[in-house]
C-alpha cells in the first residue's frame, strides 16, 4: 500500500503527520511511504532522517496526492486538494468535519473514504490512537507556561532574607484532559491551584493532584459517553458564572479549558469578570479553536482589559511541534497498525468495527458517520 505524508498548509500550523520513527513502523508493515520534501525541516527532523526510516521524498506533491491509496496529515486538507486524491483513497486527519460540511460534501463526492481522528472513540483498545487526549495534554502545559511567561510575578512561595512570598493562586477552570494537565504543570511550579468542572466525578482526579475542587451547585450535570462535559442549559451557564466569579476575582492565573465535543465552547468568563480580577493577572483562553472561552477575547492576540491580560492564543500544541508531532506521529501509527492487514498489506477498512464506526465519516461516495449525518440534519 502506498502511504503519502505531505508538508501541513494550515497556516500557523508546525506540527508534523509523521516522525522518522513513524516511518521506521510503517515500513515495517511493508507499507510503501512517501513523505514530502523538507517535511520535518521546521522541527529539525531533515530528509535524511526520513530516508535513513525507509521513505522515499516527493517534490512534486500534487501527483503524490493522486497517487497515493493512504494519506497522513495533521490538519484536513484544503478543499481545492481533495480534488487531487483519487477515488477509493483513505485520507486520515484531524479533519474538523462539524465545522466544515463543504469539505466533507466534497470528499464524498470524491469517492474518498475519510476518518476524522478526533472522532476516535475513547475505549480502552483505542486510548494509544487517541489523538485529542495526547494534543490536549500538552495544551495544559503550554497554557501554564505561557500564564507564567505573561504575569510579572513568581508562582511558588518562596521565603528570603528579603521577606516571604506567597504563592499566586491559579484557577482552572475545565477538568478534561486539558486541565488535569495545567492543574498539575502549576502545581509543579509552586502555585496554589483550585479547580472547577460541571462533572462532579473528576473531583478525584483533581484531589490526587494536589488541586483544591470547587463545588458549585448547579443541578443535573454530567458527562458522555465519550467522557466529554455535556452542554448545560443556558440557566446552568449563567448561574455558573455567578458562582464562580468570586474564584476567579481571587485568582492570579486563570486557565480556560471547558469545551463540548463538537459544539462551539460556552462563554464562561464574562468581561465583568475579567474586569474584577487584580491588575497583573493573568487568563489564558484554551478554547480559542472552537470559539473561546472568556469573552472579549481575541483569537491569537493578547488583550488588555482593564489592567488583565487576556491571552487568546489557538493551536497550542503547535507552540511545542516537536513532542506534539512526536506524539501524534505515535497516534497515527498506532491507528494504522490496529487496522493493517498483514496478508494484504493494506489498511483494512471493517467499517462494523466500533472504532471505524465512529471516526470514518464518508466512504463510498457517501457520509456514513451517524454523528455527522445528524449534525448536519440529514434523517
Amino acid at each position: 500500500m502506498r502511504i503519502f505524508v505531505p508538508k501541513e498548509v494550515y497556516p500557523g500550523e508546525a506540527r508534523v503527520a509523521i516522525s522518522p520513527g513513524g516511518v521506521s513502523k510503517l515500513i515495517k508493515l511493508r507499507a510503501e511511504v512517501e513523505v514530502e520534501k523538507g517535511i520535518g525541516a521546521g522541527i529539525n527532523w531533515t530528509d535524511e532522517d526520513y530516508e535513513t526510516a525507509g521513505a522515499r521524498l516527493s517534490t512534486d506533491r500534487t501527483q503524490s496526492l493522486k497517487e497515493a491509496e493512504l494519506i497522513l496529515r495533521v490538519r484536513k486538507p484544503p478543499i481545492e486538494e481533495a480534488g487531487d486524491l483519487r477515488a477509493a483513497a483513505i485520507h486520515v486527519s484531524l479533519l474538523d468535519p462539524f465545522n466544515d460540511e463543504k469539505l466533507v460534501r466534497r470528499l464524498a463526492e470524491r469517492q474518498v473514504t475519510a476518518i476524522s481522528m478526533e472522532m476516535i472513540p475513547r475505549v480502552t483498545v483505542s486510548q494509544p490512537m487517541d489523538v485529542l487526549s495526547s494534543q490536549a495534554n500538552l495544551v495544559g502545559y503550554e497554557a501554564v507556561i505561557l500564564a507564567a511567561a505573561g504575569i510579572n510575578r513568581i508562582l511558588p512561595m518562596m521565603t528570603t532574607a528579603a521577606g516571604t512570598i506567597k504563592p499566586l493562586r491559579m484557577f482552572v477552570i475545565g477538568v478534561g484532559v486539558a486541565g488535569l494537565q495545567a492543574i498539575a504543570t502549576g502545581r509543579r511550579l509552586g502555585a496554589w491551584v483550585e479547580a472547577f468542572d460541571t462533572r462532579p466525578v473528576v473531583e478525584d482526579q483533581v484531589k490526587s493532584l494536589g488541586a483544591k475542587f470547587v463545588k458549585l451547585d448547579l443541578g443535573e450535570t454530567g458527562e458522555t459517553a465519550g467522557g466529554y462535559a455535556k452542554p448545560l442549559t443556558p440557566e446552568q451557564l449563567q448561574k455558573q458564572r455567578e458562582l464562580m466569579a468570586e474564584h476567579v476575582a481571587l485568582a492570579d492565573i486563570v486557565i480556560t479549558a471547558a469545551q463540548v465535543f463538537g459544539r462551539k465552547a460556552p462563554v464562561i468568563i464574562t468581561s465583568e469578570m475579567v474586569r474584577r480580577m487584580r491588575p497583573g493577572s493573568v487568563v489564558v483562553d484554551t478554547a480559542m479553536e472552537t470559539g473561546g472561552n472568556v469573552e472579549g477575547g481575541i483569537r491569537d492576540q493578547e488583550v488588555n482589559l482593564n489592567g488583565v491580560k487576556i491571552i487568546g492564543f489557538s493551536n497550542l500544541a503547535g507552540r511545542v511541534a516537536g513532542h506534539a508531532s512526536e506524539m501524534y506521529s505515535n497516534n497515527l501509527c498506532a491507528f494504522v497498525q490496529f487496522f493493517w492487514n498483514k496478508e494484504t498489506k493494506t489498511f483494512g477498512l471493517d467499517l462494523n468495527h466500533e472504532i471505524l464506526k465512529s471516526c470514518v465519516v464518508t466512504h463510498g461516495g457517501q457520509i456514513v458517520n451517524e454523528t455527522i449525518k445528524k449534525a448536519y440534519g440529514a434523517t
